[in-house]
């Protein structure tokens, strides 16, 4: 089984890729520069890439990327802002992001998504300031720099229903985005997209797919991710949450399964948002900061991994967990923001952990500002769970002005420690509710059944 890297060949005293001259490239490459001792990236310099004598794209490296490009600034948007910051459209929506990105000895080029096209010739110039070496040596750039590749005559046509992601150059596409921006919205057609072992580092991005399924091909070997958090990505004005590594808005039967999602920034930072209807998530890994898994629609989470910061689950959809396990640092495992008339998180045999020893289930902060203060309808049912580190009183804390808690669900039946045994509910918050056999089978009974749990969807992993 080979894992797909970018496969480099040297001019001068640097490894391209695309290598020189190459031919056949698919047009959602990155470009890749391997030196002999790790770059570093330049303040000044353009990366031009010209199709003949026409301009197809320019990083200029003058540009910050972010207004807090290491991710520990404010996460507040400041519209007063006039900065010009380094900006991709991903999907149909402006991220800011990194033009360049160095580990170890290797610099990864991200040209602007969508601007090279099939059939193409292109040439591409490197400033001698973008990149220099740490240890004063040549880095093989200087003024005349300058690569040339082709792109394949055309990529998959509009009938296939599979295609395949591999960073070396040798599947239909080299990016995960690329394949997704390939596949047709609201499709009717059941379509595939295949990802090979690798390190997929790279912003993804989608609205409006459906009948998609994501299959990598290894769960800790395939991974996708990216820095991002809600201080390098502050909100817009309107439009979805920027601060995931990973996110789709208004889809619909979607599967993610068999690969693991990383946001390598801390804060507030999802690995994943789920915004869409008959969302699977099978066998994954997903690694982020506060607010790690963020929620909305249906969604059906199953033999997965999650672990987070704190609010560790920011959950405003209905969602059924199973044998699935969650592990947050510190804090409330989740902040469960149910509405009226649906359900909110449902753990069937399920594993939670908190790594610090005092944490809670949920919580429900002080939100009376907000409007729905408090979120009263808040739902999150453990059923058969396993926990580690969770303080004595098992949910909370619930703050703010009196509100009608009659209506929470902060439920939990048959509770053990990591070693299976009963755990003792003596202490246990006075609004959460303790279910036991045989008063409460007919709640235990509806809520194992996940149709119950998402609006009468029976999901399926295929």
């Amino acid at each position: 089984m080979r894992i797909c890297t970018q496969r480099n060949v040297r001019t001068a005293s640097v490894d391209l890729f695309p290598a020189n001259g190459a031919k056949d490239v698919n047009p959602d490459t990155q470009l890749v520069l391997t030196f002999a001792s790790p770059p570093i990236i330049g303040s000044s310099g353009n990366v031009t890439v010209y199709d003949n004598e026409k301009i197809i794209d320019t990083l200029d490296l003058s540009i910050p990327s972010s207004p807090s490009p290491y991710g520990n600034g404010s996460t507040k948007a400041n519209y007063s802002d006039t900065t010009t910051y380094q900006s991709n459209l991903v999907g149909g929506m402006d991220f800011y992001f990194f033009p360049i990105i160095v580990r170890d000895n290797v610099a990864t080029v991200y040209l602007h998504n969508n601007r090279l096209e099939y059939n193409r010739t292109y040439t591409v110039t490197i400033g001698s300031t973008v990149l220099t070496l740490s240890d004063g040596n040549s880095n093989g750039i200087d003024s005349n720099f300058s690569w040339t590749f082709s792109t394949k005559a055309q990529g998959p046509g509009s009938e296939a229903t599979e295609v395949t992601v591999c960073a070396d150059g040798s599947a239909d596409f080299n990016t995960v985005q690329g394949a997704i921006d390939w596949a047709p919205s609201n499709s009717i057609k059941k379509r595939t997209i295949h990802i090979k072992e690798g390190n997929y580092e790279e912003l993804v991005y989608f609205q409006y797919k459906s009948n998609l399924v994501i299959r990598g091909e290894s769960r800790n070997k395939t991974i996708v991710g990216y820095p991002n958090n809600s201080a390098f990505n502050p909100p817009n004005r309107q439009g979805p949450s920027r601060r995931p590594a990973f996110s789709f808005k208004g889809v619909a039967d979607l599967q993610l399964s068999g690969f693991s999602i990383t946001n390598y920034y801390r804060g507030q930072a999802e690995a994943l948002l789920i915004d869409g209807i008959r969302v699977v998530v099978d066998h994954m890994n997903l690694n982020g900061s506060g607010d790690a898994l963020t929620t909305y629609g249906t969604a059906y989470i199953s033999d997965t991994t999650l672990w987070g910061d704190g609010d560790t689950i920011l959950g405003y959809g209905s969602v059924f967990w199973n044998q699935s396990t969650v592990i947050s640092t510190a804090g409330a495992v989740s902040w469960t923001r149910t509405v009226q008339n649906i359900h909110g998180n449902v753990m069937l045999n399920c594993t939670i952990i908190g790594e610090q020893g005092n944490s809670t289930f949920a919580r429900l902060p002080d939100n009376t500002g907000g409007v729905q203060p408090n979120w009263p309808y808040a739902e999150m049912v453990l059923l058969n769970t396993k926990t580690g580190g969770i303080a004595p009183e098992g949910w909370g804390p619930v703050q703010g002005a009196p509100f009608d808690t009659s209506h929470l669900h902060l439920w939990e039946y048959n509770t053990m420690d990591l070693d299976g045994k009963p755990i003792s509910y003596s202490e246990r918050l006075n609004v959460s509710r303790q279910l036991v056999s045989p008063e409460d089978d007919t709640f235990v009974e509806q809520y194992k059944n996940p149709a119950f749990v998402l609006g009468g969807w029976a999901p399926v992993v295929s």
